[in-house]
């Protein structure tokens, strides 16, 4: 099923007359086709996509299910959809309220003829499930984030700086085929392992240091999201034990994920590996997050939340440890959730590496 035959699925419940799409993420969701910017306007029986003179031609060109207007000075983007829901007889329109601006609401609450809804919970549902299609996307962009990682563990060496690895990664990024990276990487070391989102310093990596990575790409405009944590030269007895505590955690999580199953749920497998260890003050974010066309998206697993995941949700499991002032610890690989189980899509090796 195309992604607008979605919405038009939930415009059909009666709910709303019409959508309206501001944010980049559900108008690339629709059109399945990336415009940096611009409006879109889903009706029962047409959809419409607005933008201005420097997409115009790249819209008309690929997006052959939408009626493309160009705006400009006369044609401003509240009279062109003052002019497609007028035509649709659209009395309520439902929006994103979960991204649009209170300037941007004052001005379409002013200036359009419609009452405006809020709907950004319905509007964002149907990508919590991947199609077929989508997963492929990510599996490549995955791909590209493994071969990315492999091939970096032949550049990392003690005495350059988290900067020069943060640029190393995003340079092979690049190189083999991504469109960039779907967050700013996190390439930290030794202490500021236990930073969970540490900014890459001008810190030198040293022996004995932890070094982690967290980083994704895009393929499509969909992401891939990745951790790992690898050691230079040794490691101490207590980090080797604090690296096969979080794996076993992930491993936990991981074995109890499937569709159907809670978030909760997923996330307390991991957590009592955690807490049994006597590390438990030192896991502080949930067991995963889903991502998609945005590298942090719902359904999520963490405590309390009781909410089934649904089938075909793409959802990462990236537990950690984090011990203040000292280092930290995280694995994250990201599973696509069948009535089954869970398929990993990350294949970079999780083992304790040591270079």
């Amino acid at each position: 099923m195309k992604n607008i035959e979605k919405y038009r699925n939930l415009i059909a419940k009666g709910e709303v007359d019409a959508l309206l799409l501001t944010s980049k993420h559900n108008r690339m969701y629709a059109a399945e086709y990336c415009v940096a910017e611009g409006v879109s306007v889903i009706c029962k029986e047409e959809s419409y996509y607005f933008t201005d003179f420097r997409y115009i031609e790249a819209a008309q060109k690929n997006l052959p299910d939408f009626t493309v207007v160009m705006t400009d000075a006369d044609h401003p983007y509240t009279k062109l959809i003052n002019d497609a829901i007028a035509a649709h007889t659209v009395k309520t329109l439902g929006f994103e309220d979960d991204s649009l601006t209170v300037e941007e609401y004052t001005l379409y609450n002013t200036k359009l003829n419609a009452v405006l809804h809020p709907y950004s919970a319905e509007i964002n549902a149907p990508r919590q499930s991947k199609e077929p299609w989508e997963i492929e996307y990510m599996k490549k962009a995955q791909e590209i984030t493994d071969r990315t990682f492999e091939d970096l563990l032949n550049v990392i060496r003690p005495g350059m700086t988290e900067k020069e690895l943060c640029a190393e990664l995003i340079y092979r990024l690049y190189k083999f085929g991504s469109e960039g990276p779907s967050f700013d990487p996190i390439t930290i070391s030794g202490p500021n392992t236990s930073l969970p989102h540490g900014v890459p310093s001008e810190r030198e990596l040293q022996y004995g240091d932890f070094v982690t990575m967290d980083f994704g790409c895009l393929y499509h405009g969909y992401c891939s999201d990745m951790t790992r944590t690898i050691a230079l030269g040794y490691v101490s007895e207590k980090m080797d034990k604090v690296y096969h505590t979080v794996l076993e955690a992930q491993l936990a999580g991981i074995a109890a994920a499937k569709a159907g199953v809670t978030g909760e749920r997923v996330d307390g497998a991991a957590r009592k590996v955690i807490s049994d260890a006597g590390y438990g003050a030192y896991f502080g974010h949930s067991f995963g997050h889903s991502l998609g066309l945005d590298i942090h998206e719902h359904p999520i697993a963490a405590p309390g939340v009781h909410a089934k995941l649904p089938e075909h949700t793409v959802i990462s499991a990236e537990p950690g440890i984090y011990l203040p002032g000292k280092f930290g610890v995280r694995i994250e690989d990201v599973m696509h959730l069948t009535a089954d189980g869970a398929e990993i899509l990350t294949r970079s090796p999780k083992n304790l590496i040591i270079l």
